[in-house]
């Protein structure tokens, strides 16, 4: 297939003007997003940019926008149109949320399977079967928010849509998966990290990047992936009783998922983990710019930062190595858990979801409440 010199220069255009932008965007996935996102679509996340909307939303944003644009392409073999009609979004509703009972009767139920070939292809399609429902409701949500930002009105609120919604989840009913099935747990921890004594610079790396995400309060991958050495501040070390004093460290989060656009979220380390953040940026000599970076085979150090899925793979490797099962454990599993460990330790809650940042307390709670439970009186009656 021979390229098309116009269509090569539009996507350089866009890919330069993406690098802008980078500070949102999956480093990984930045020229497929050239190539699939139209020049209006550029504009479009430029003025969200402007606008200061966080970095996370932009990203799980222009990660929606990318999927849609490539669905689109797959499905119809045109971009997006804006607004899209409404019989566009059924036909969403109906490539994603389907039962797979009924495919075994008729072939033509679901995604067409030339739209799923290309979507794998192009790996936005990884798992098989029909998407979670929250997955469709998020896509539907940016698709609809990116339509408001263009100043157009869509048609997301219909009655039909949200019928057809309705209709297709009670057909496919899925359970609930955590994000991590099990929770990185103080005991847990201390196995990976046990995997981490060997001194070199992948190890004093992946030492600090857990102790780091863990003892902030379970950040985000994407948090730990794109910190950065002035997000630090130093603080007064913390007196210890019959022992030497803590360094201390604040870290500036700004904005984050949760918090408004004007709120400087601020969480603290002591102790080891600081000992642990502080060997890794002596060793890599990181004096400015991303702390965590990609290390190459030869054992040098690369000035562009890890992508939050390297901080998934990390976890799993480090899991691996510790003889546990790599698949029961993810980065999200650092968050909960944090709030597991807070609960087992007996941390009022108030107190760890100061740390960990949480705005939901039924969310925390959900993690919190599951140690104090397993652990409680109520459950040892006999």
């Amino acid at each position: 297939m021979t390229s098309n010199p116009l269509s090569d220069k539009a996507a350089l255009r866009r890919a330069e003007e993406l690098d802008t932008i980078a500070a949102i965007l999956p480093i990984d996935r930045r020229d497929k997003l050239a190539e699939l996102l139209t020049d209006q679509d550029i504009e479009t996340l430029r003025h969200l940019v402007n606008e200061g909307m966080g970095e996370n939303t932009l990203r799980a944003l222009t990660s929606d926008l990318a999927y849609l644009e490539a669905w689109s392409f797959a499905a119809t073999g045109f971009p997006l149109p804006w607004p899209a009609p409404e019989a566009l979004l059924l036909k969403f509703v109906a490539h994603h949320l389907w039962q797979p009972e009924q495919r075994d009767i008729d072939p033509h139920h679901g995604m067409p399977a030339n739209v799923e070939q290309r979507l794998r292809a192009q790996r936005f399609l990884r798992s098989s079967g029909p998407h979670a429902p929250d997955t469709v409701r998020r896509r539907l949500a940016s698709w609809s928010t990116l339509t408001k930002w263009r100043g157009l009105t869509g048609v997301f609120s219909t009655p039909s849509l949200k019928s057809a919604i309705r209709l297709a989840v009670r057909a496919t009913p899925r359970p609930r998966k955590r994000k991590s099935a099990k929770a990185v747990t103080g005991d847990v921890l201390a196995q990976m990290l046990a995997t981490c004594a060997g001194g070199n610079l992948r190890d004093v790396r992946d030492r600090a990047i857990l102790m780091v995400a863990f003892a902030s309060g379970g950040r985000r991958r994407s948090e730990i992936a794109g910190l950065r050495r002035e997000q630090l501040s130093v603080e007064p070390p913390i007196a210890v009783e019959g022992g030497p004093a803590l360094p201390s460290l604040a870290i500036h989060l700004g904005r984050t998922k949760t918090s408004g656009t004007e709120h400087d979220e601020v969480v603290y380390l002591s102790g080891r983990p600081v000992d642990a953040l502080n060997a890794w940026m002596t060793a890599a000599r990181v004096e400015s710019g991303s702390i965590f970076r990609k290390i190459d085979r030869w054992g040098n150090v690369s000035k562009r930062a890890l992508e939050p899925s390297a901080v998934n793979q990390i976890v799993k490797q480090r899991a691996a190595l510790a003889g546990l099962e790599p698949g029961e454990f993810s980065a999200h599993g650092l968050r909960s858990g944090y709030l597991t460990e807070a609960a087992n330790r007996g941390v009022p809650l108030p107190e760890a979801m100061e740390q960990s940042r949480h705005r939901s307390v039924q969310q925390a709670s959900s993690y919190y409440n599951s140690a104090t439970r397993r652990s409680g009186r109520a459950a040892r009656l006999l």
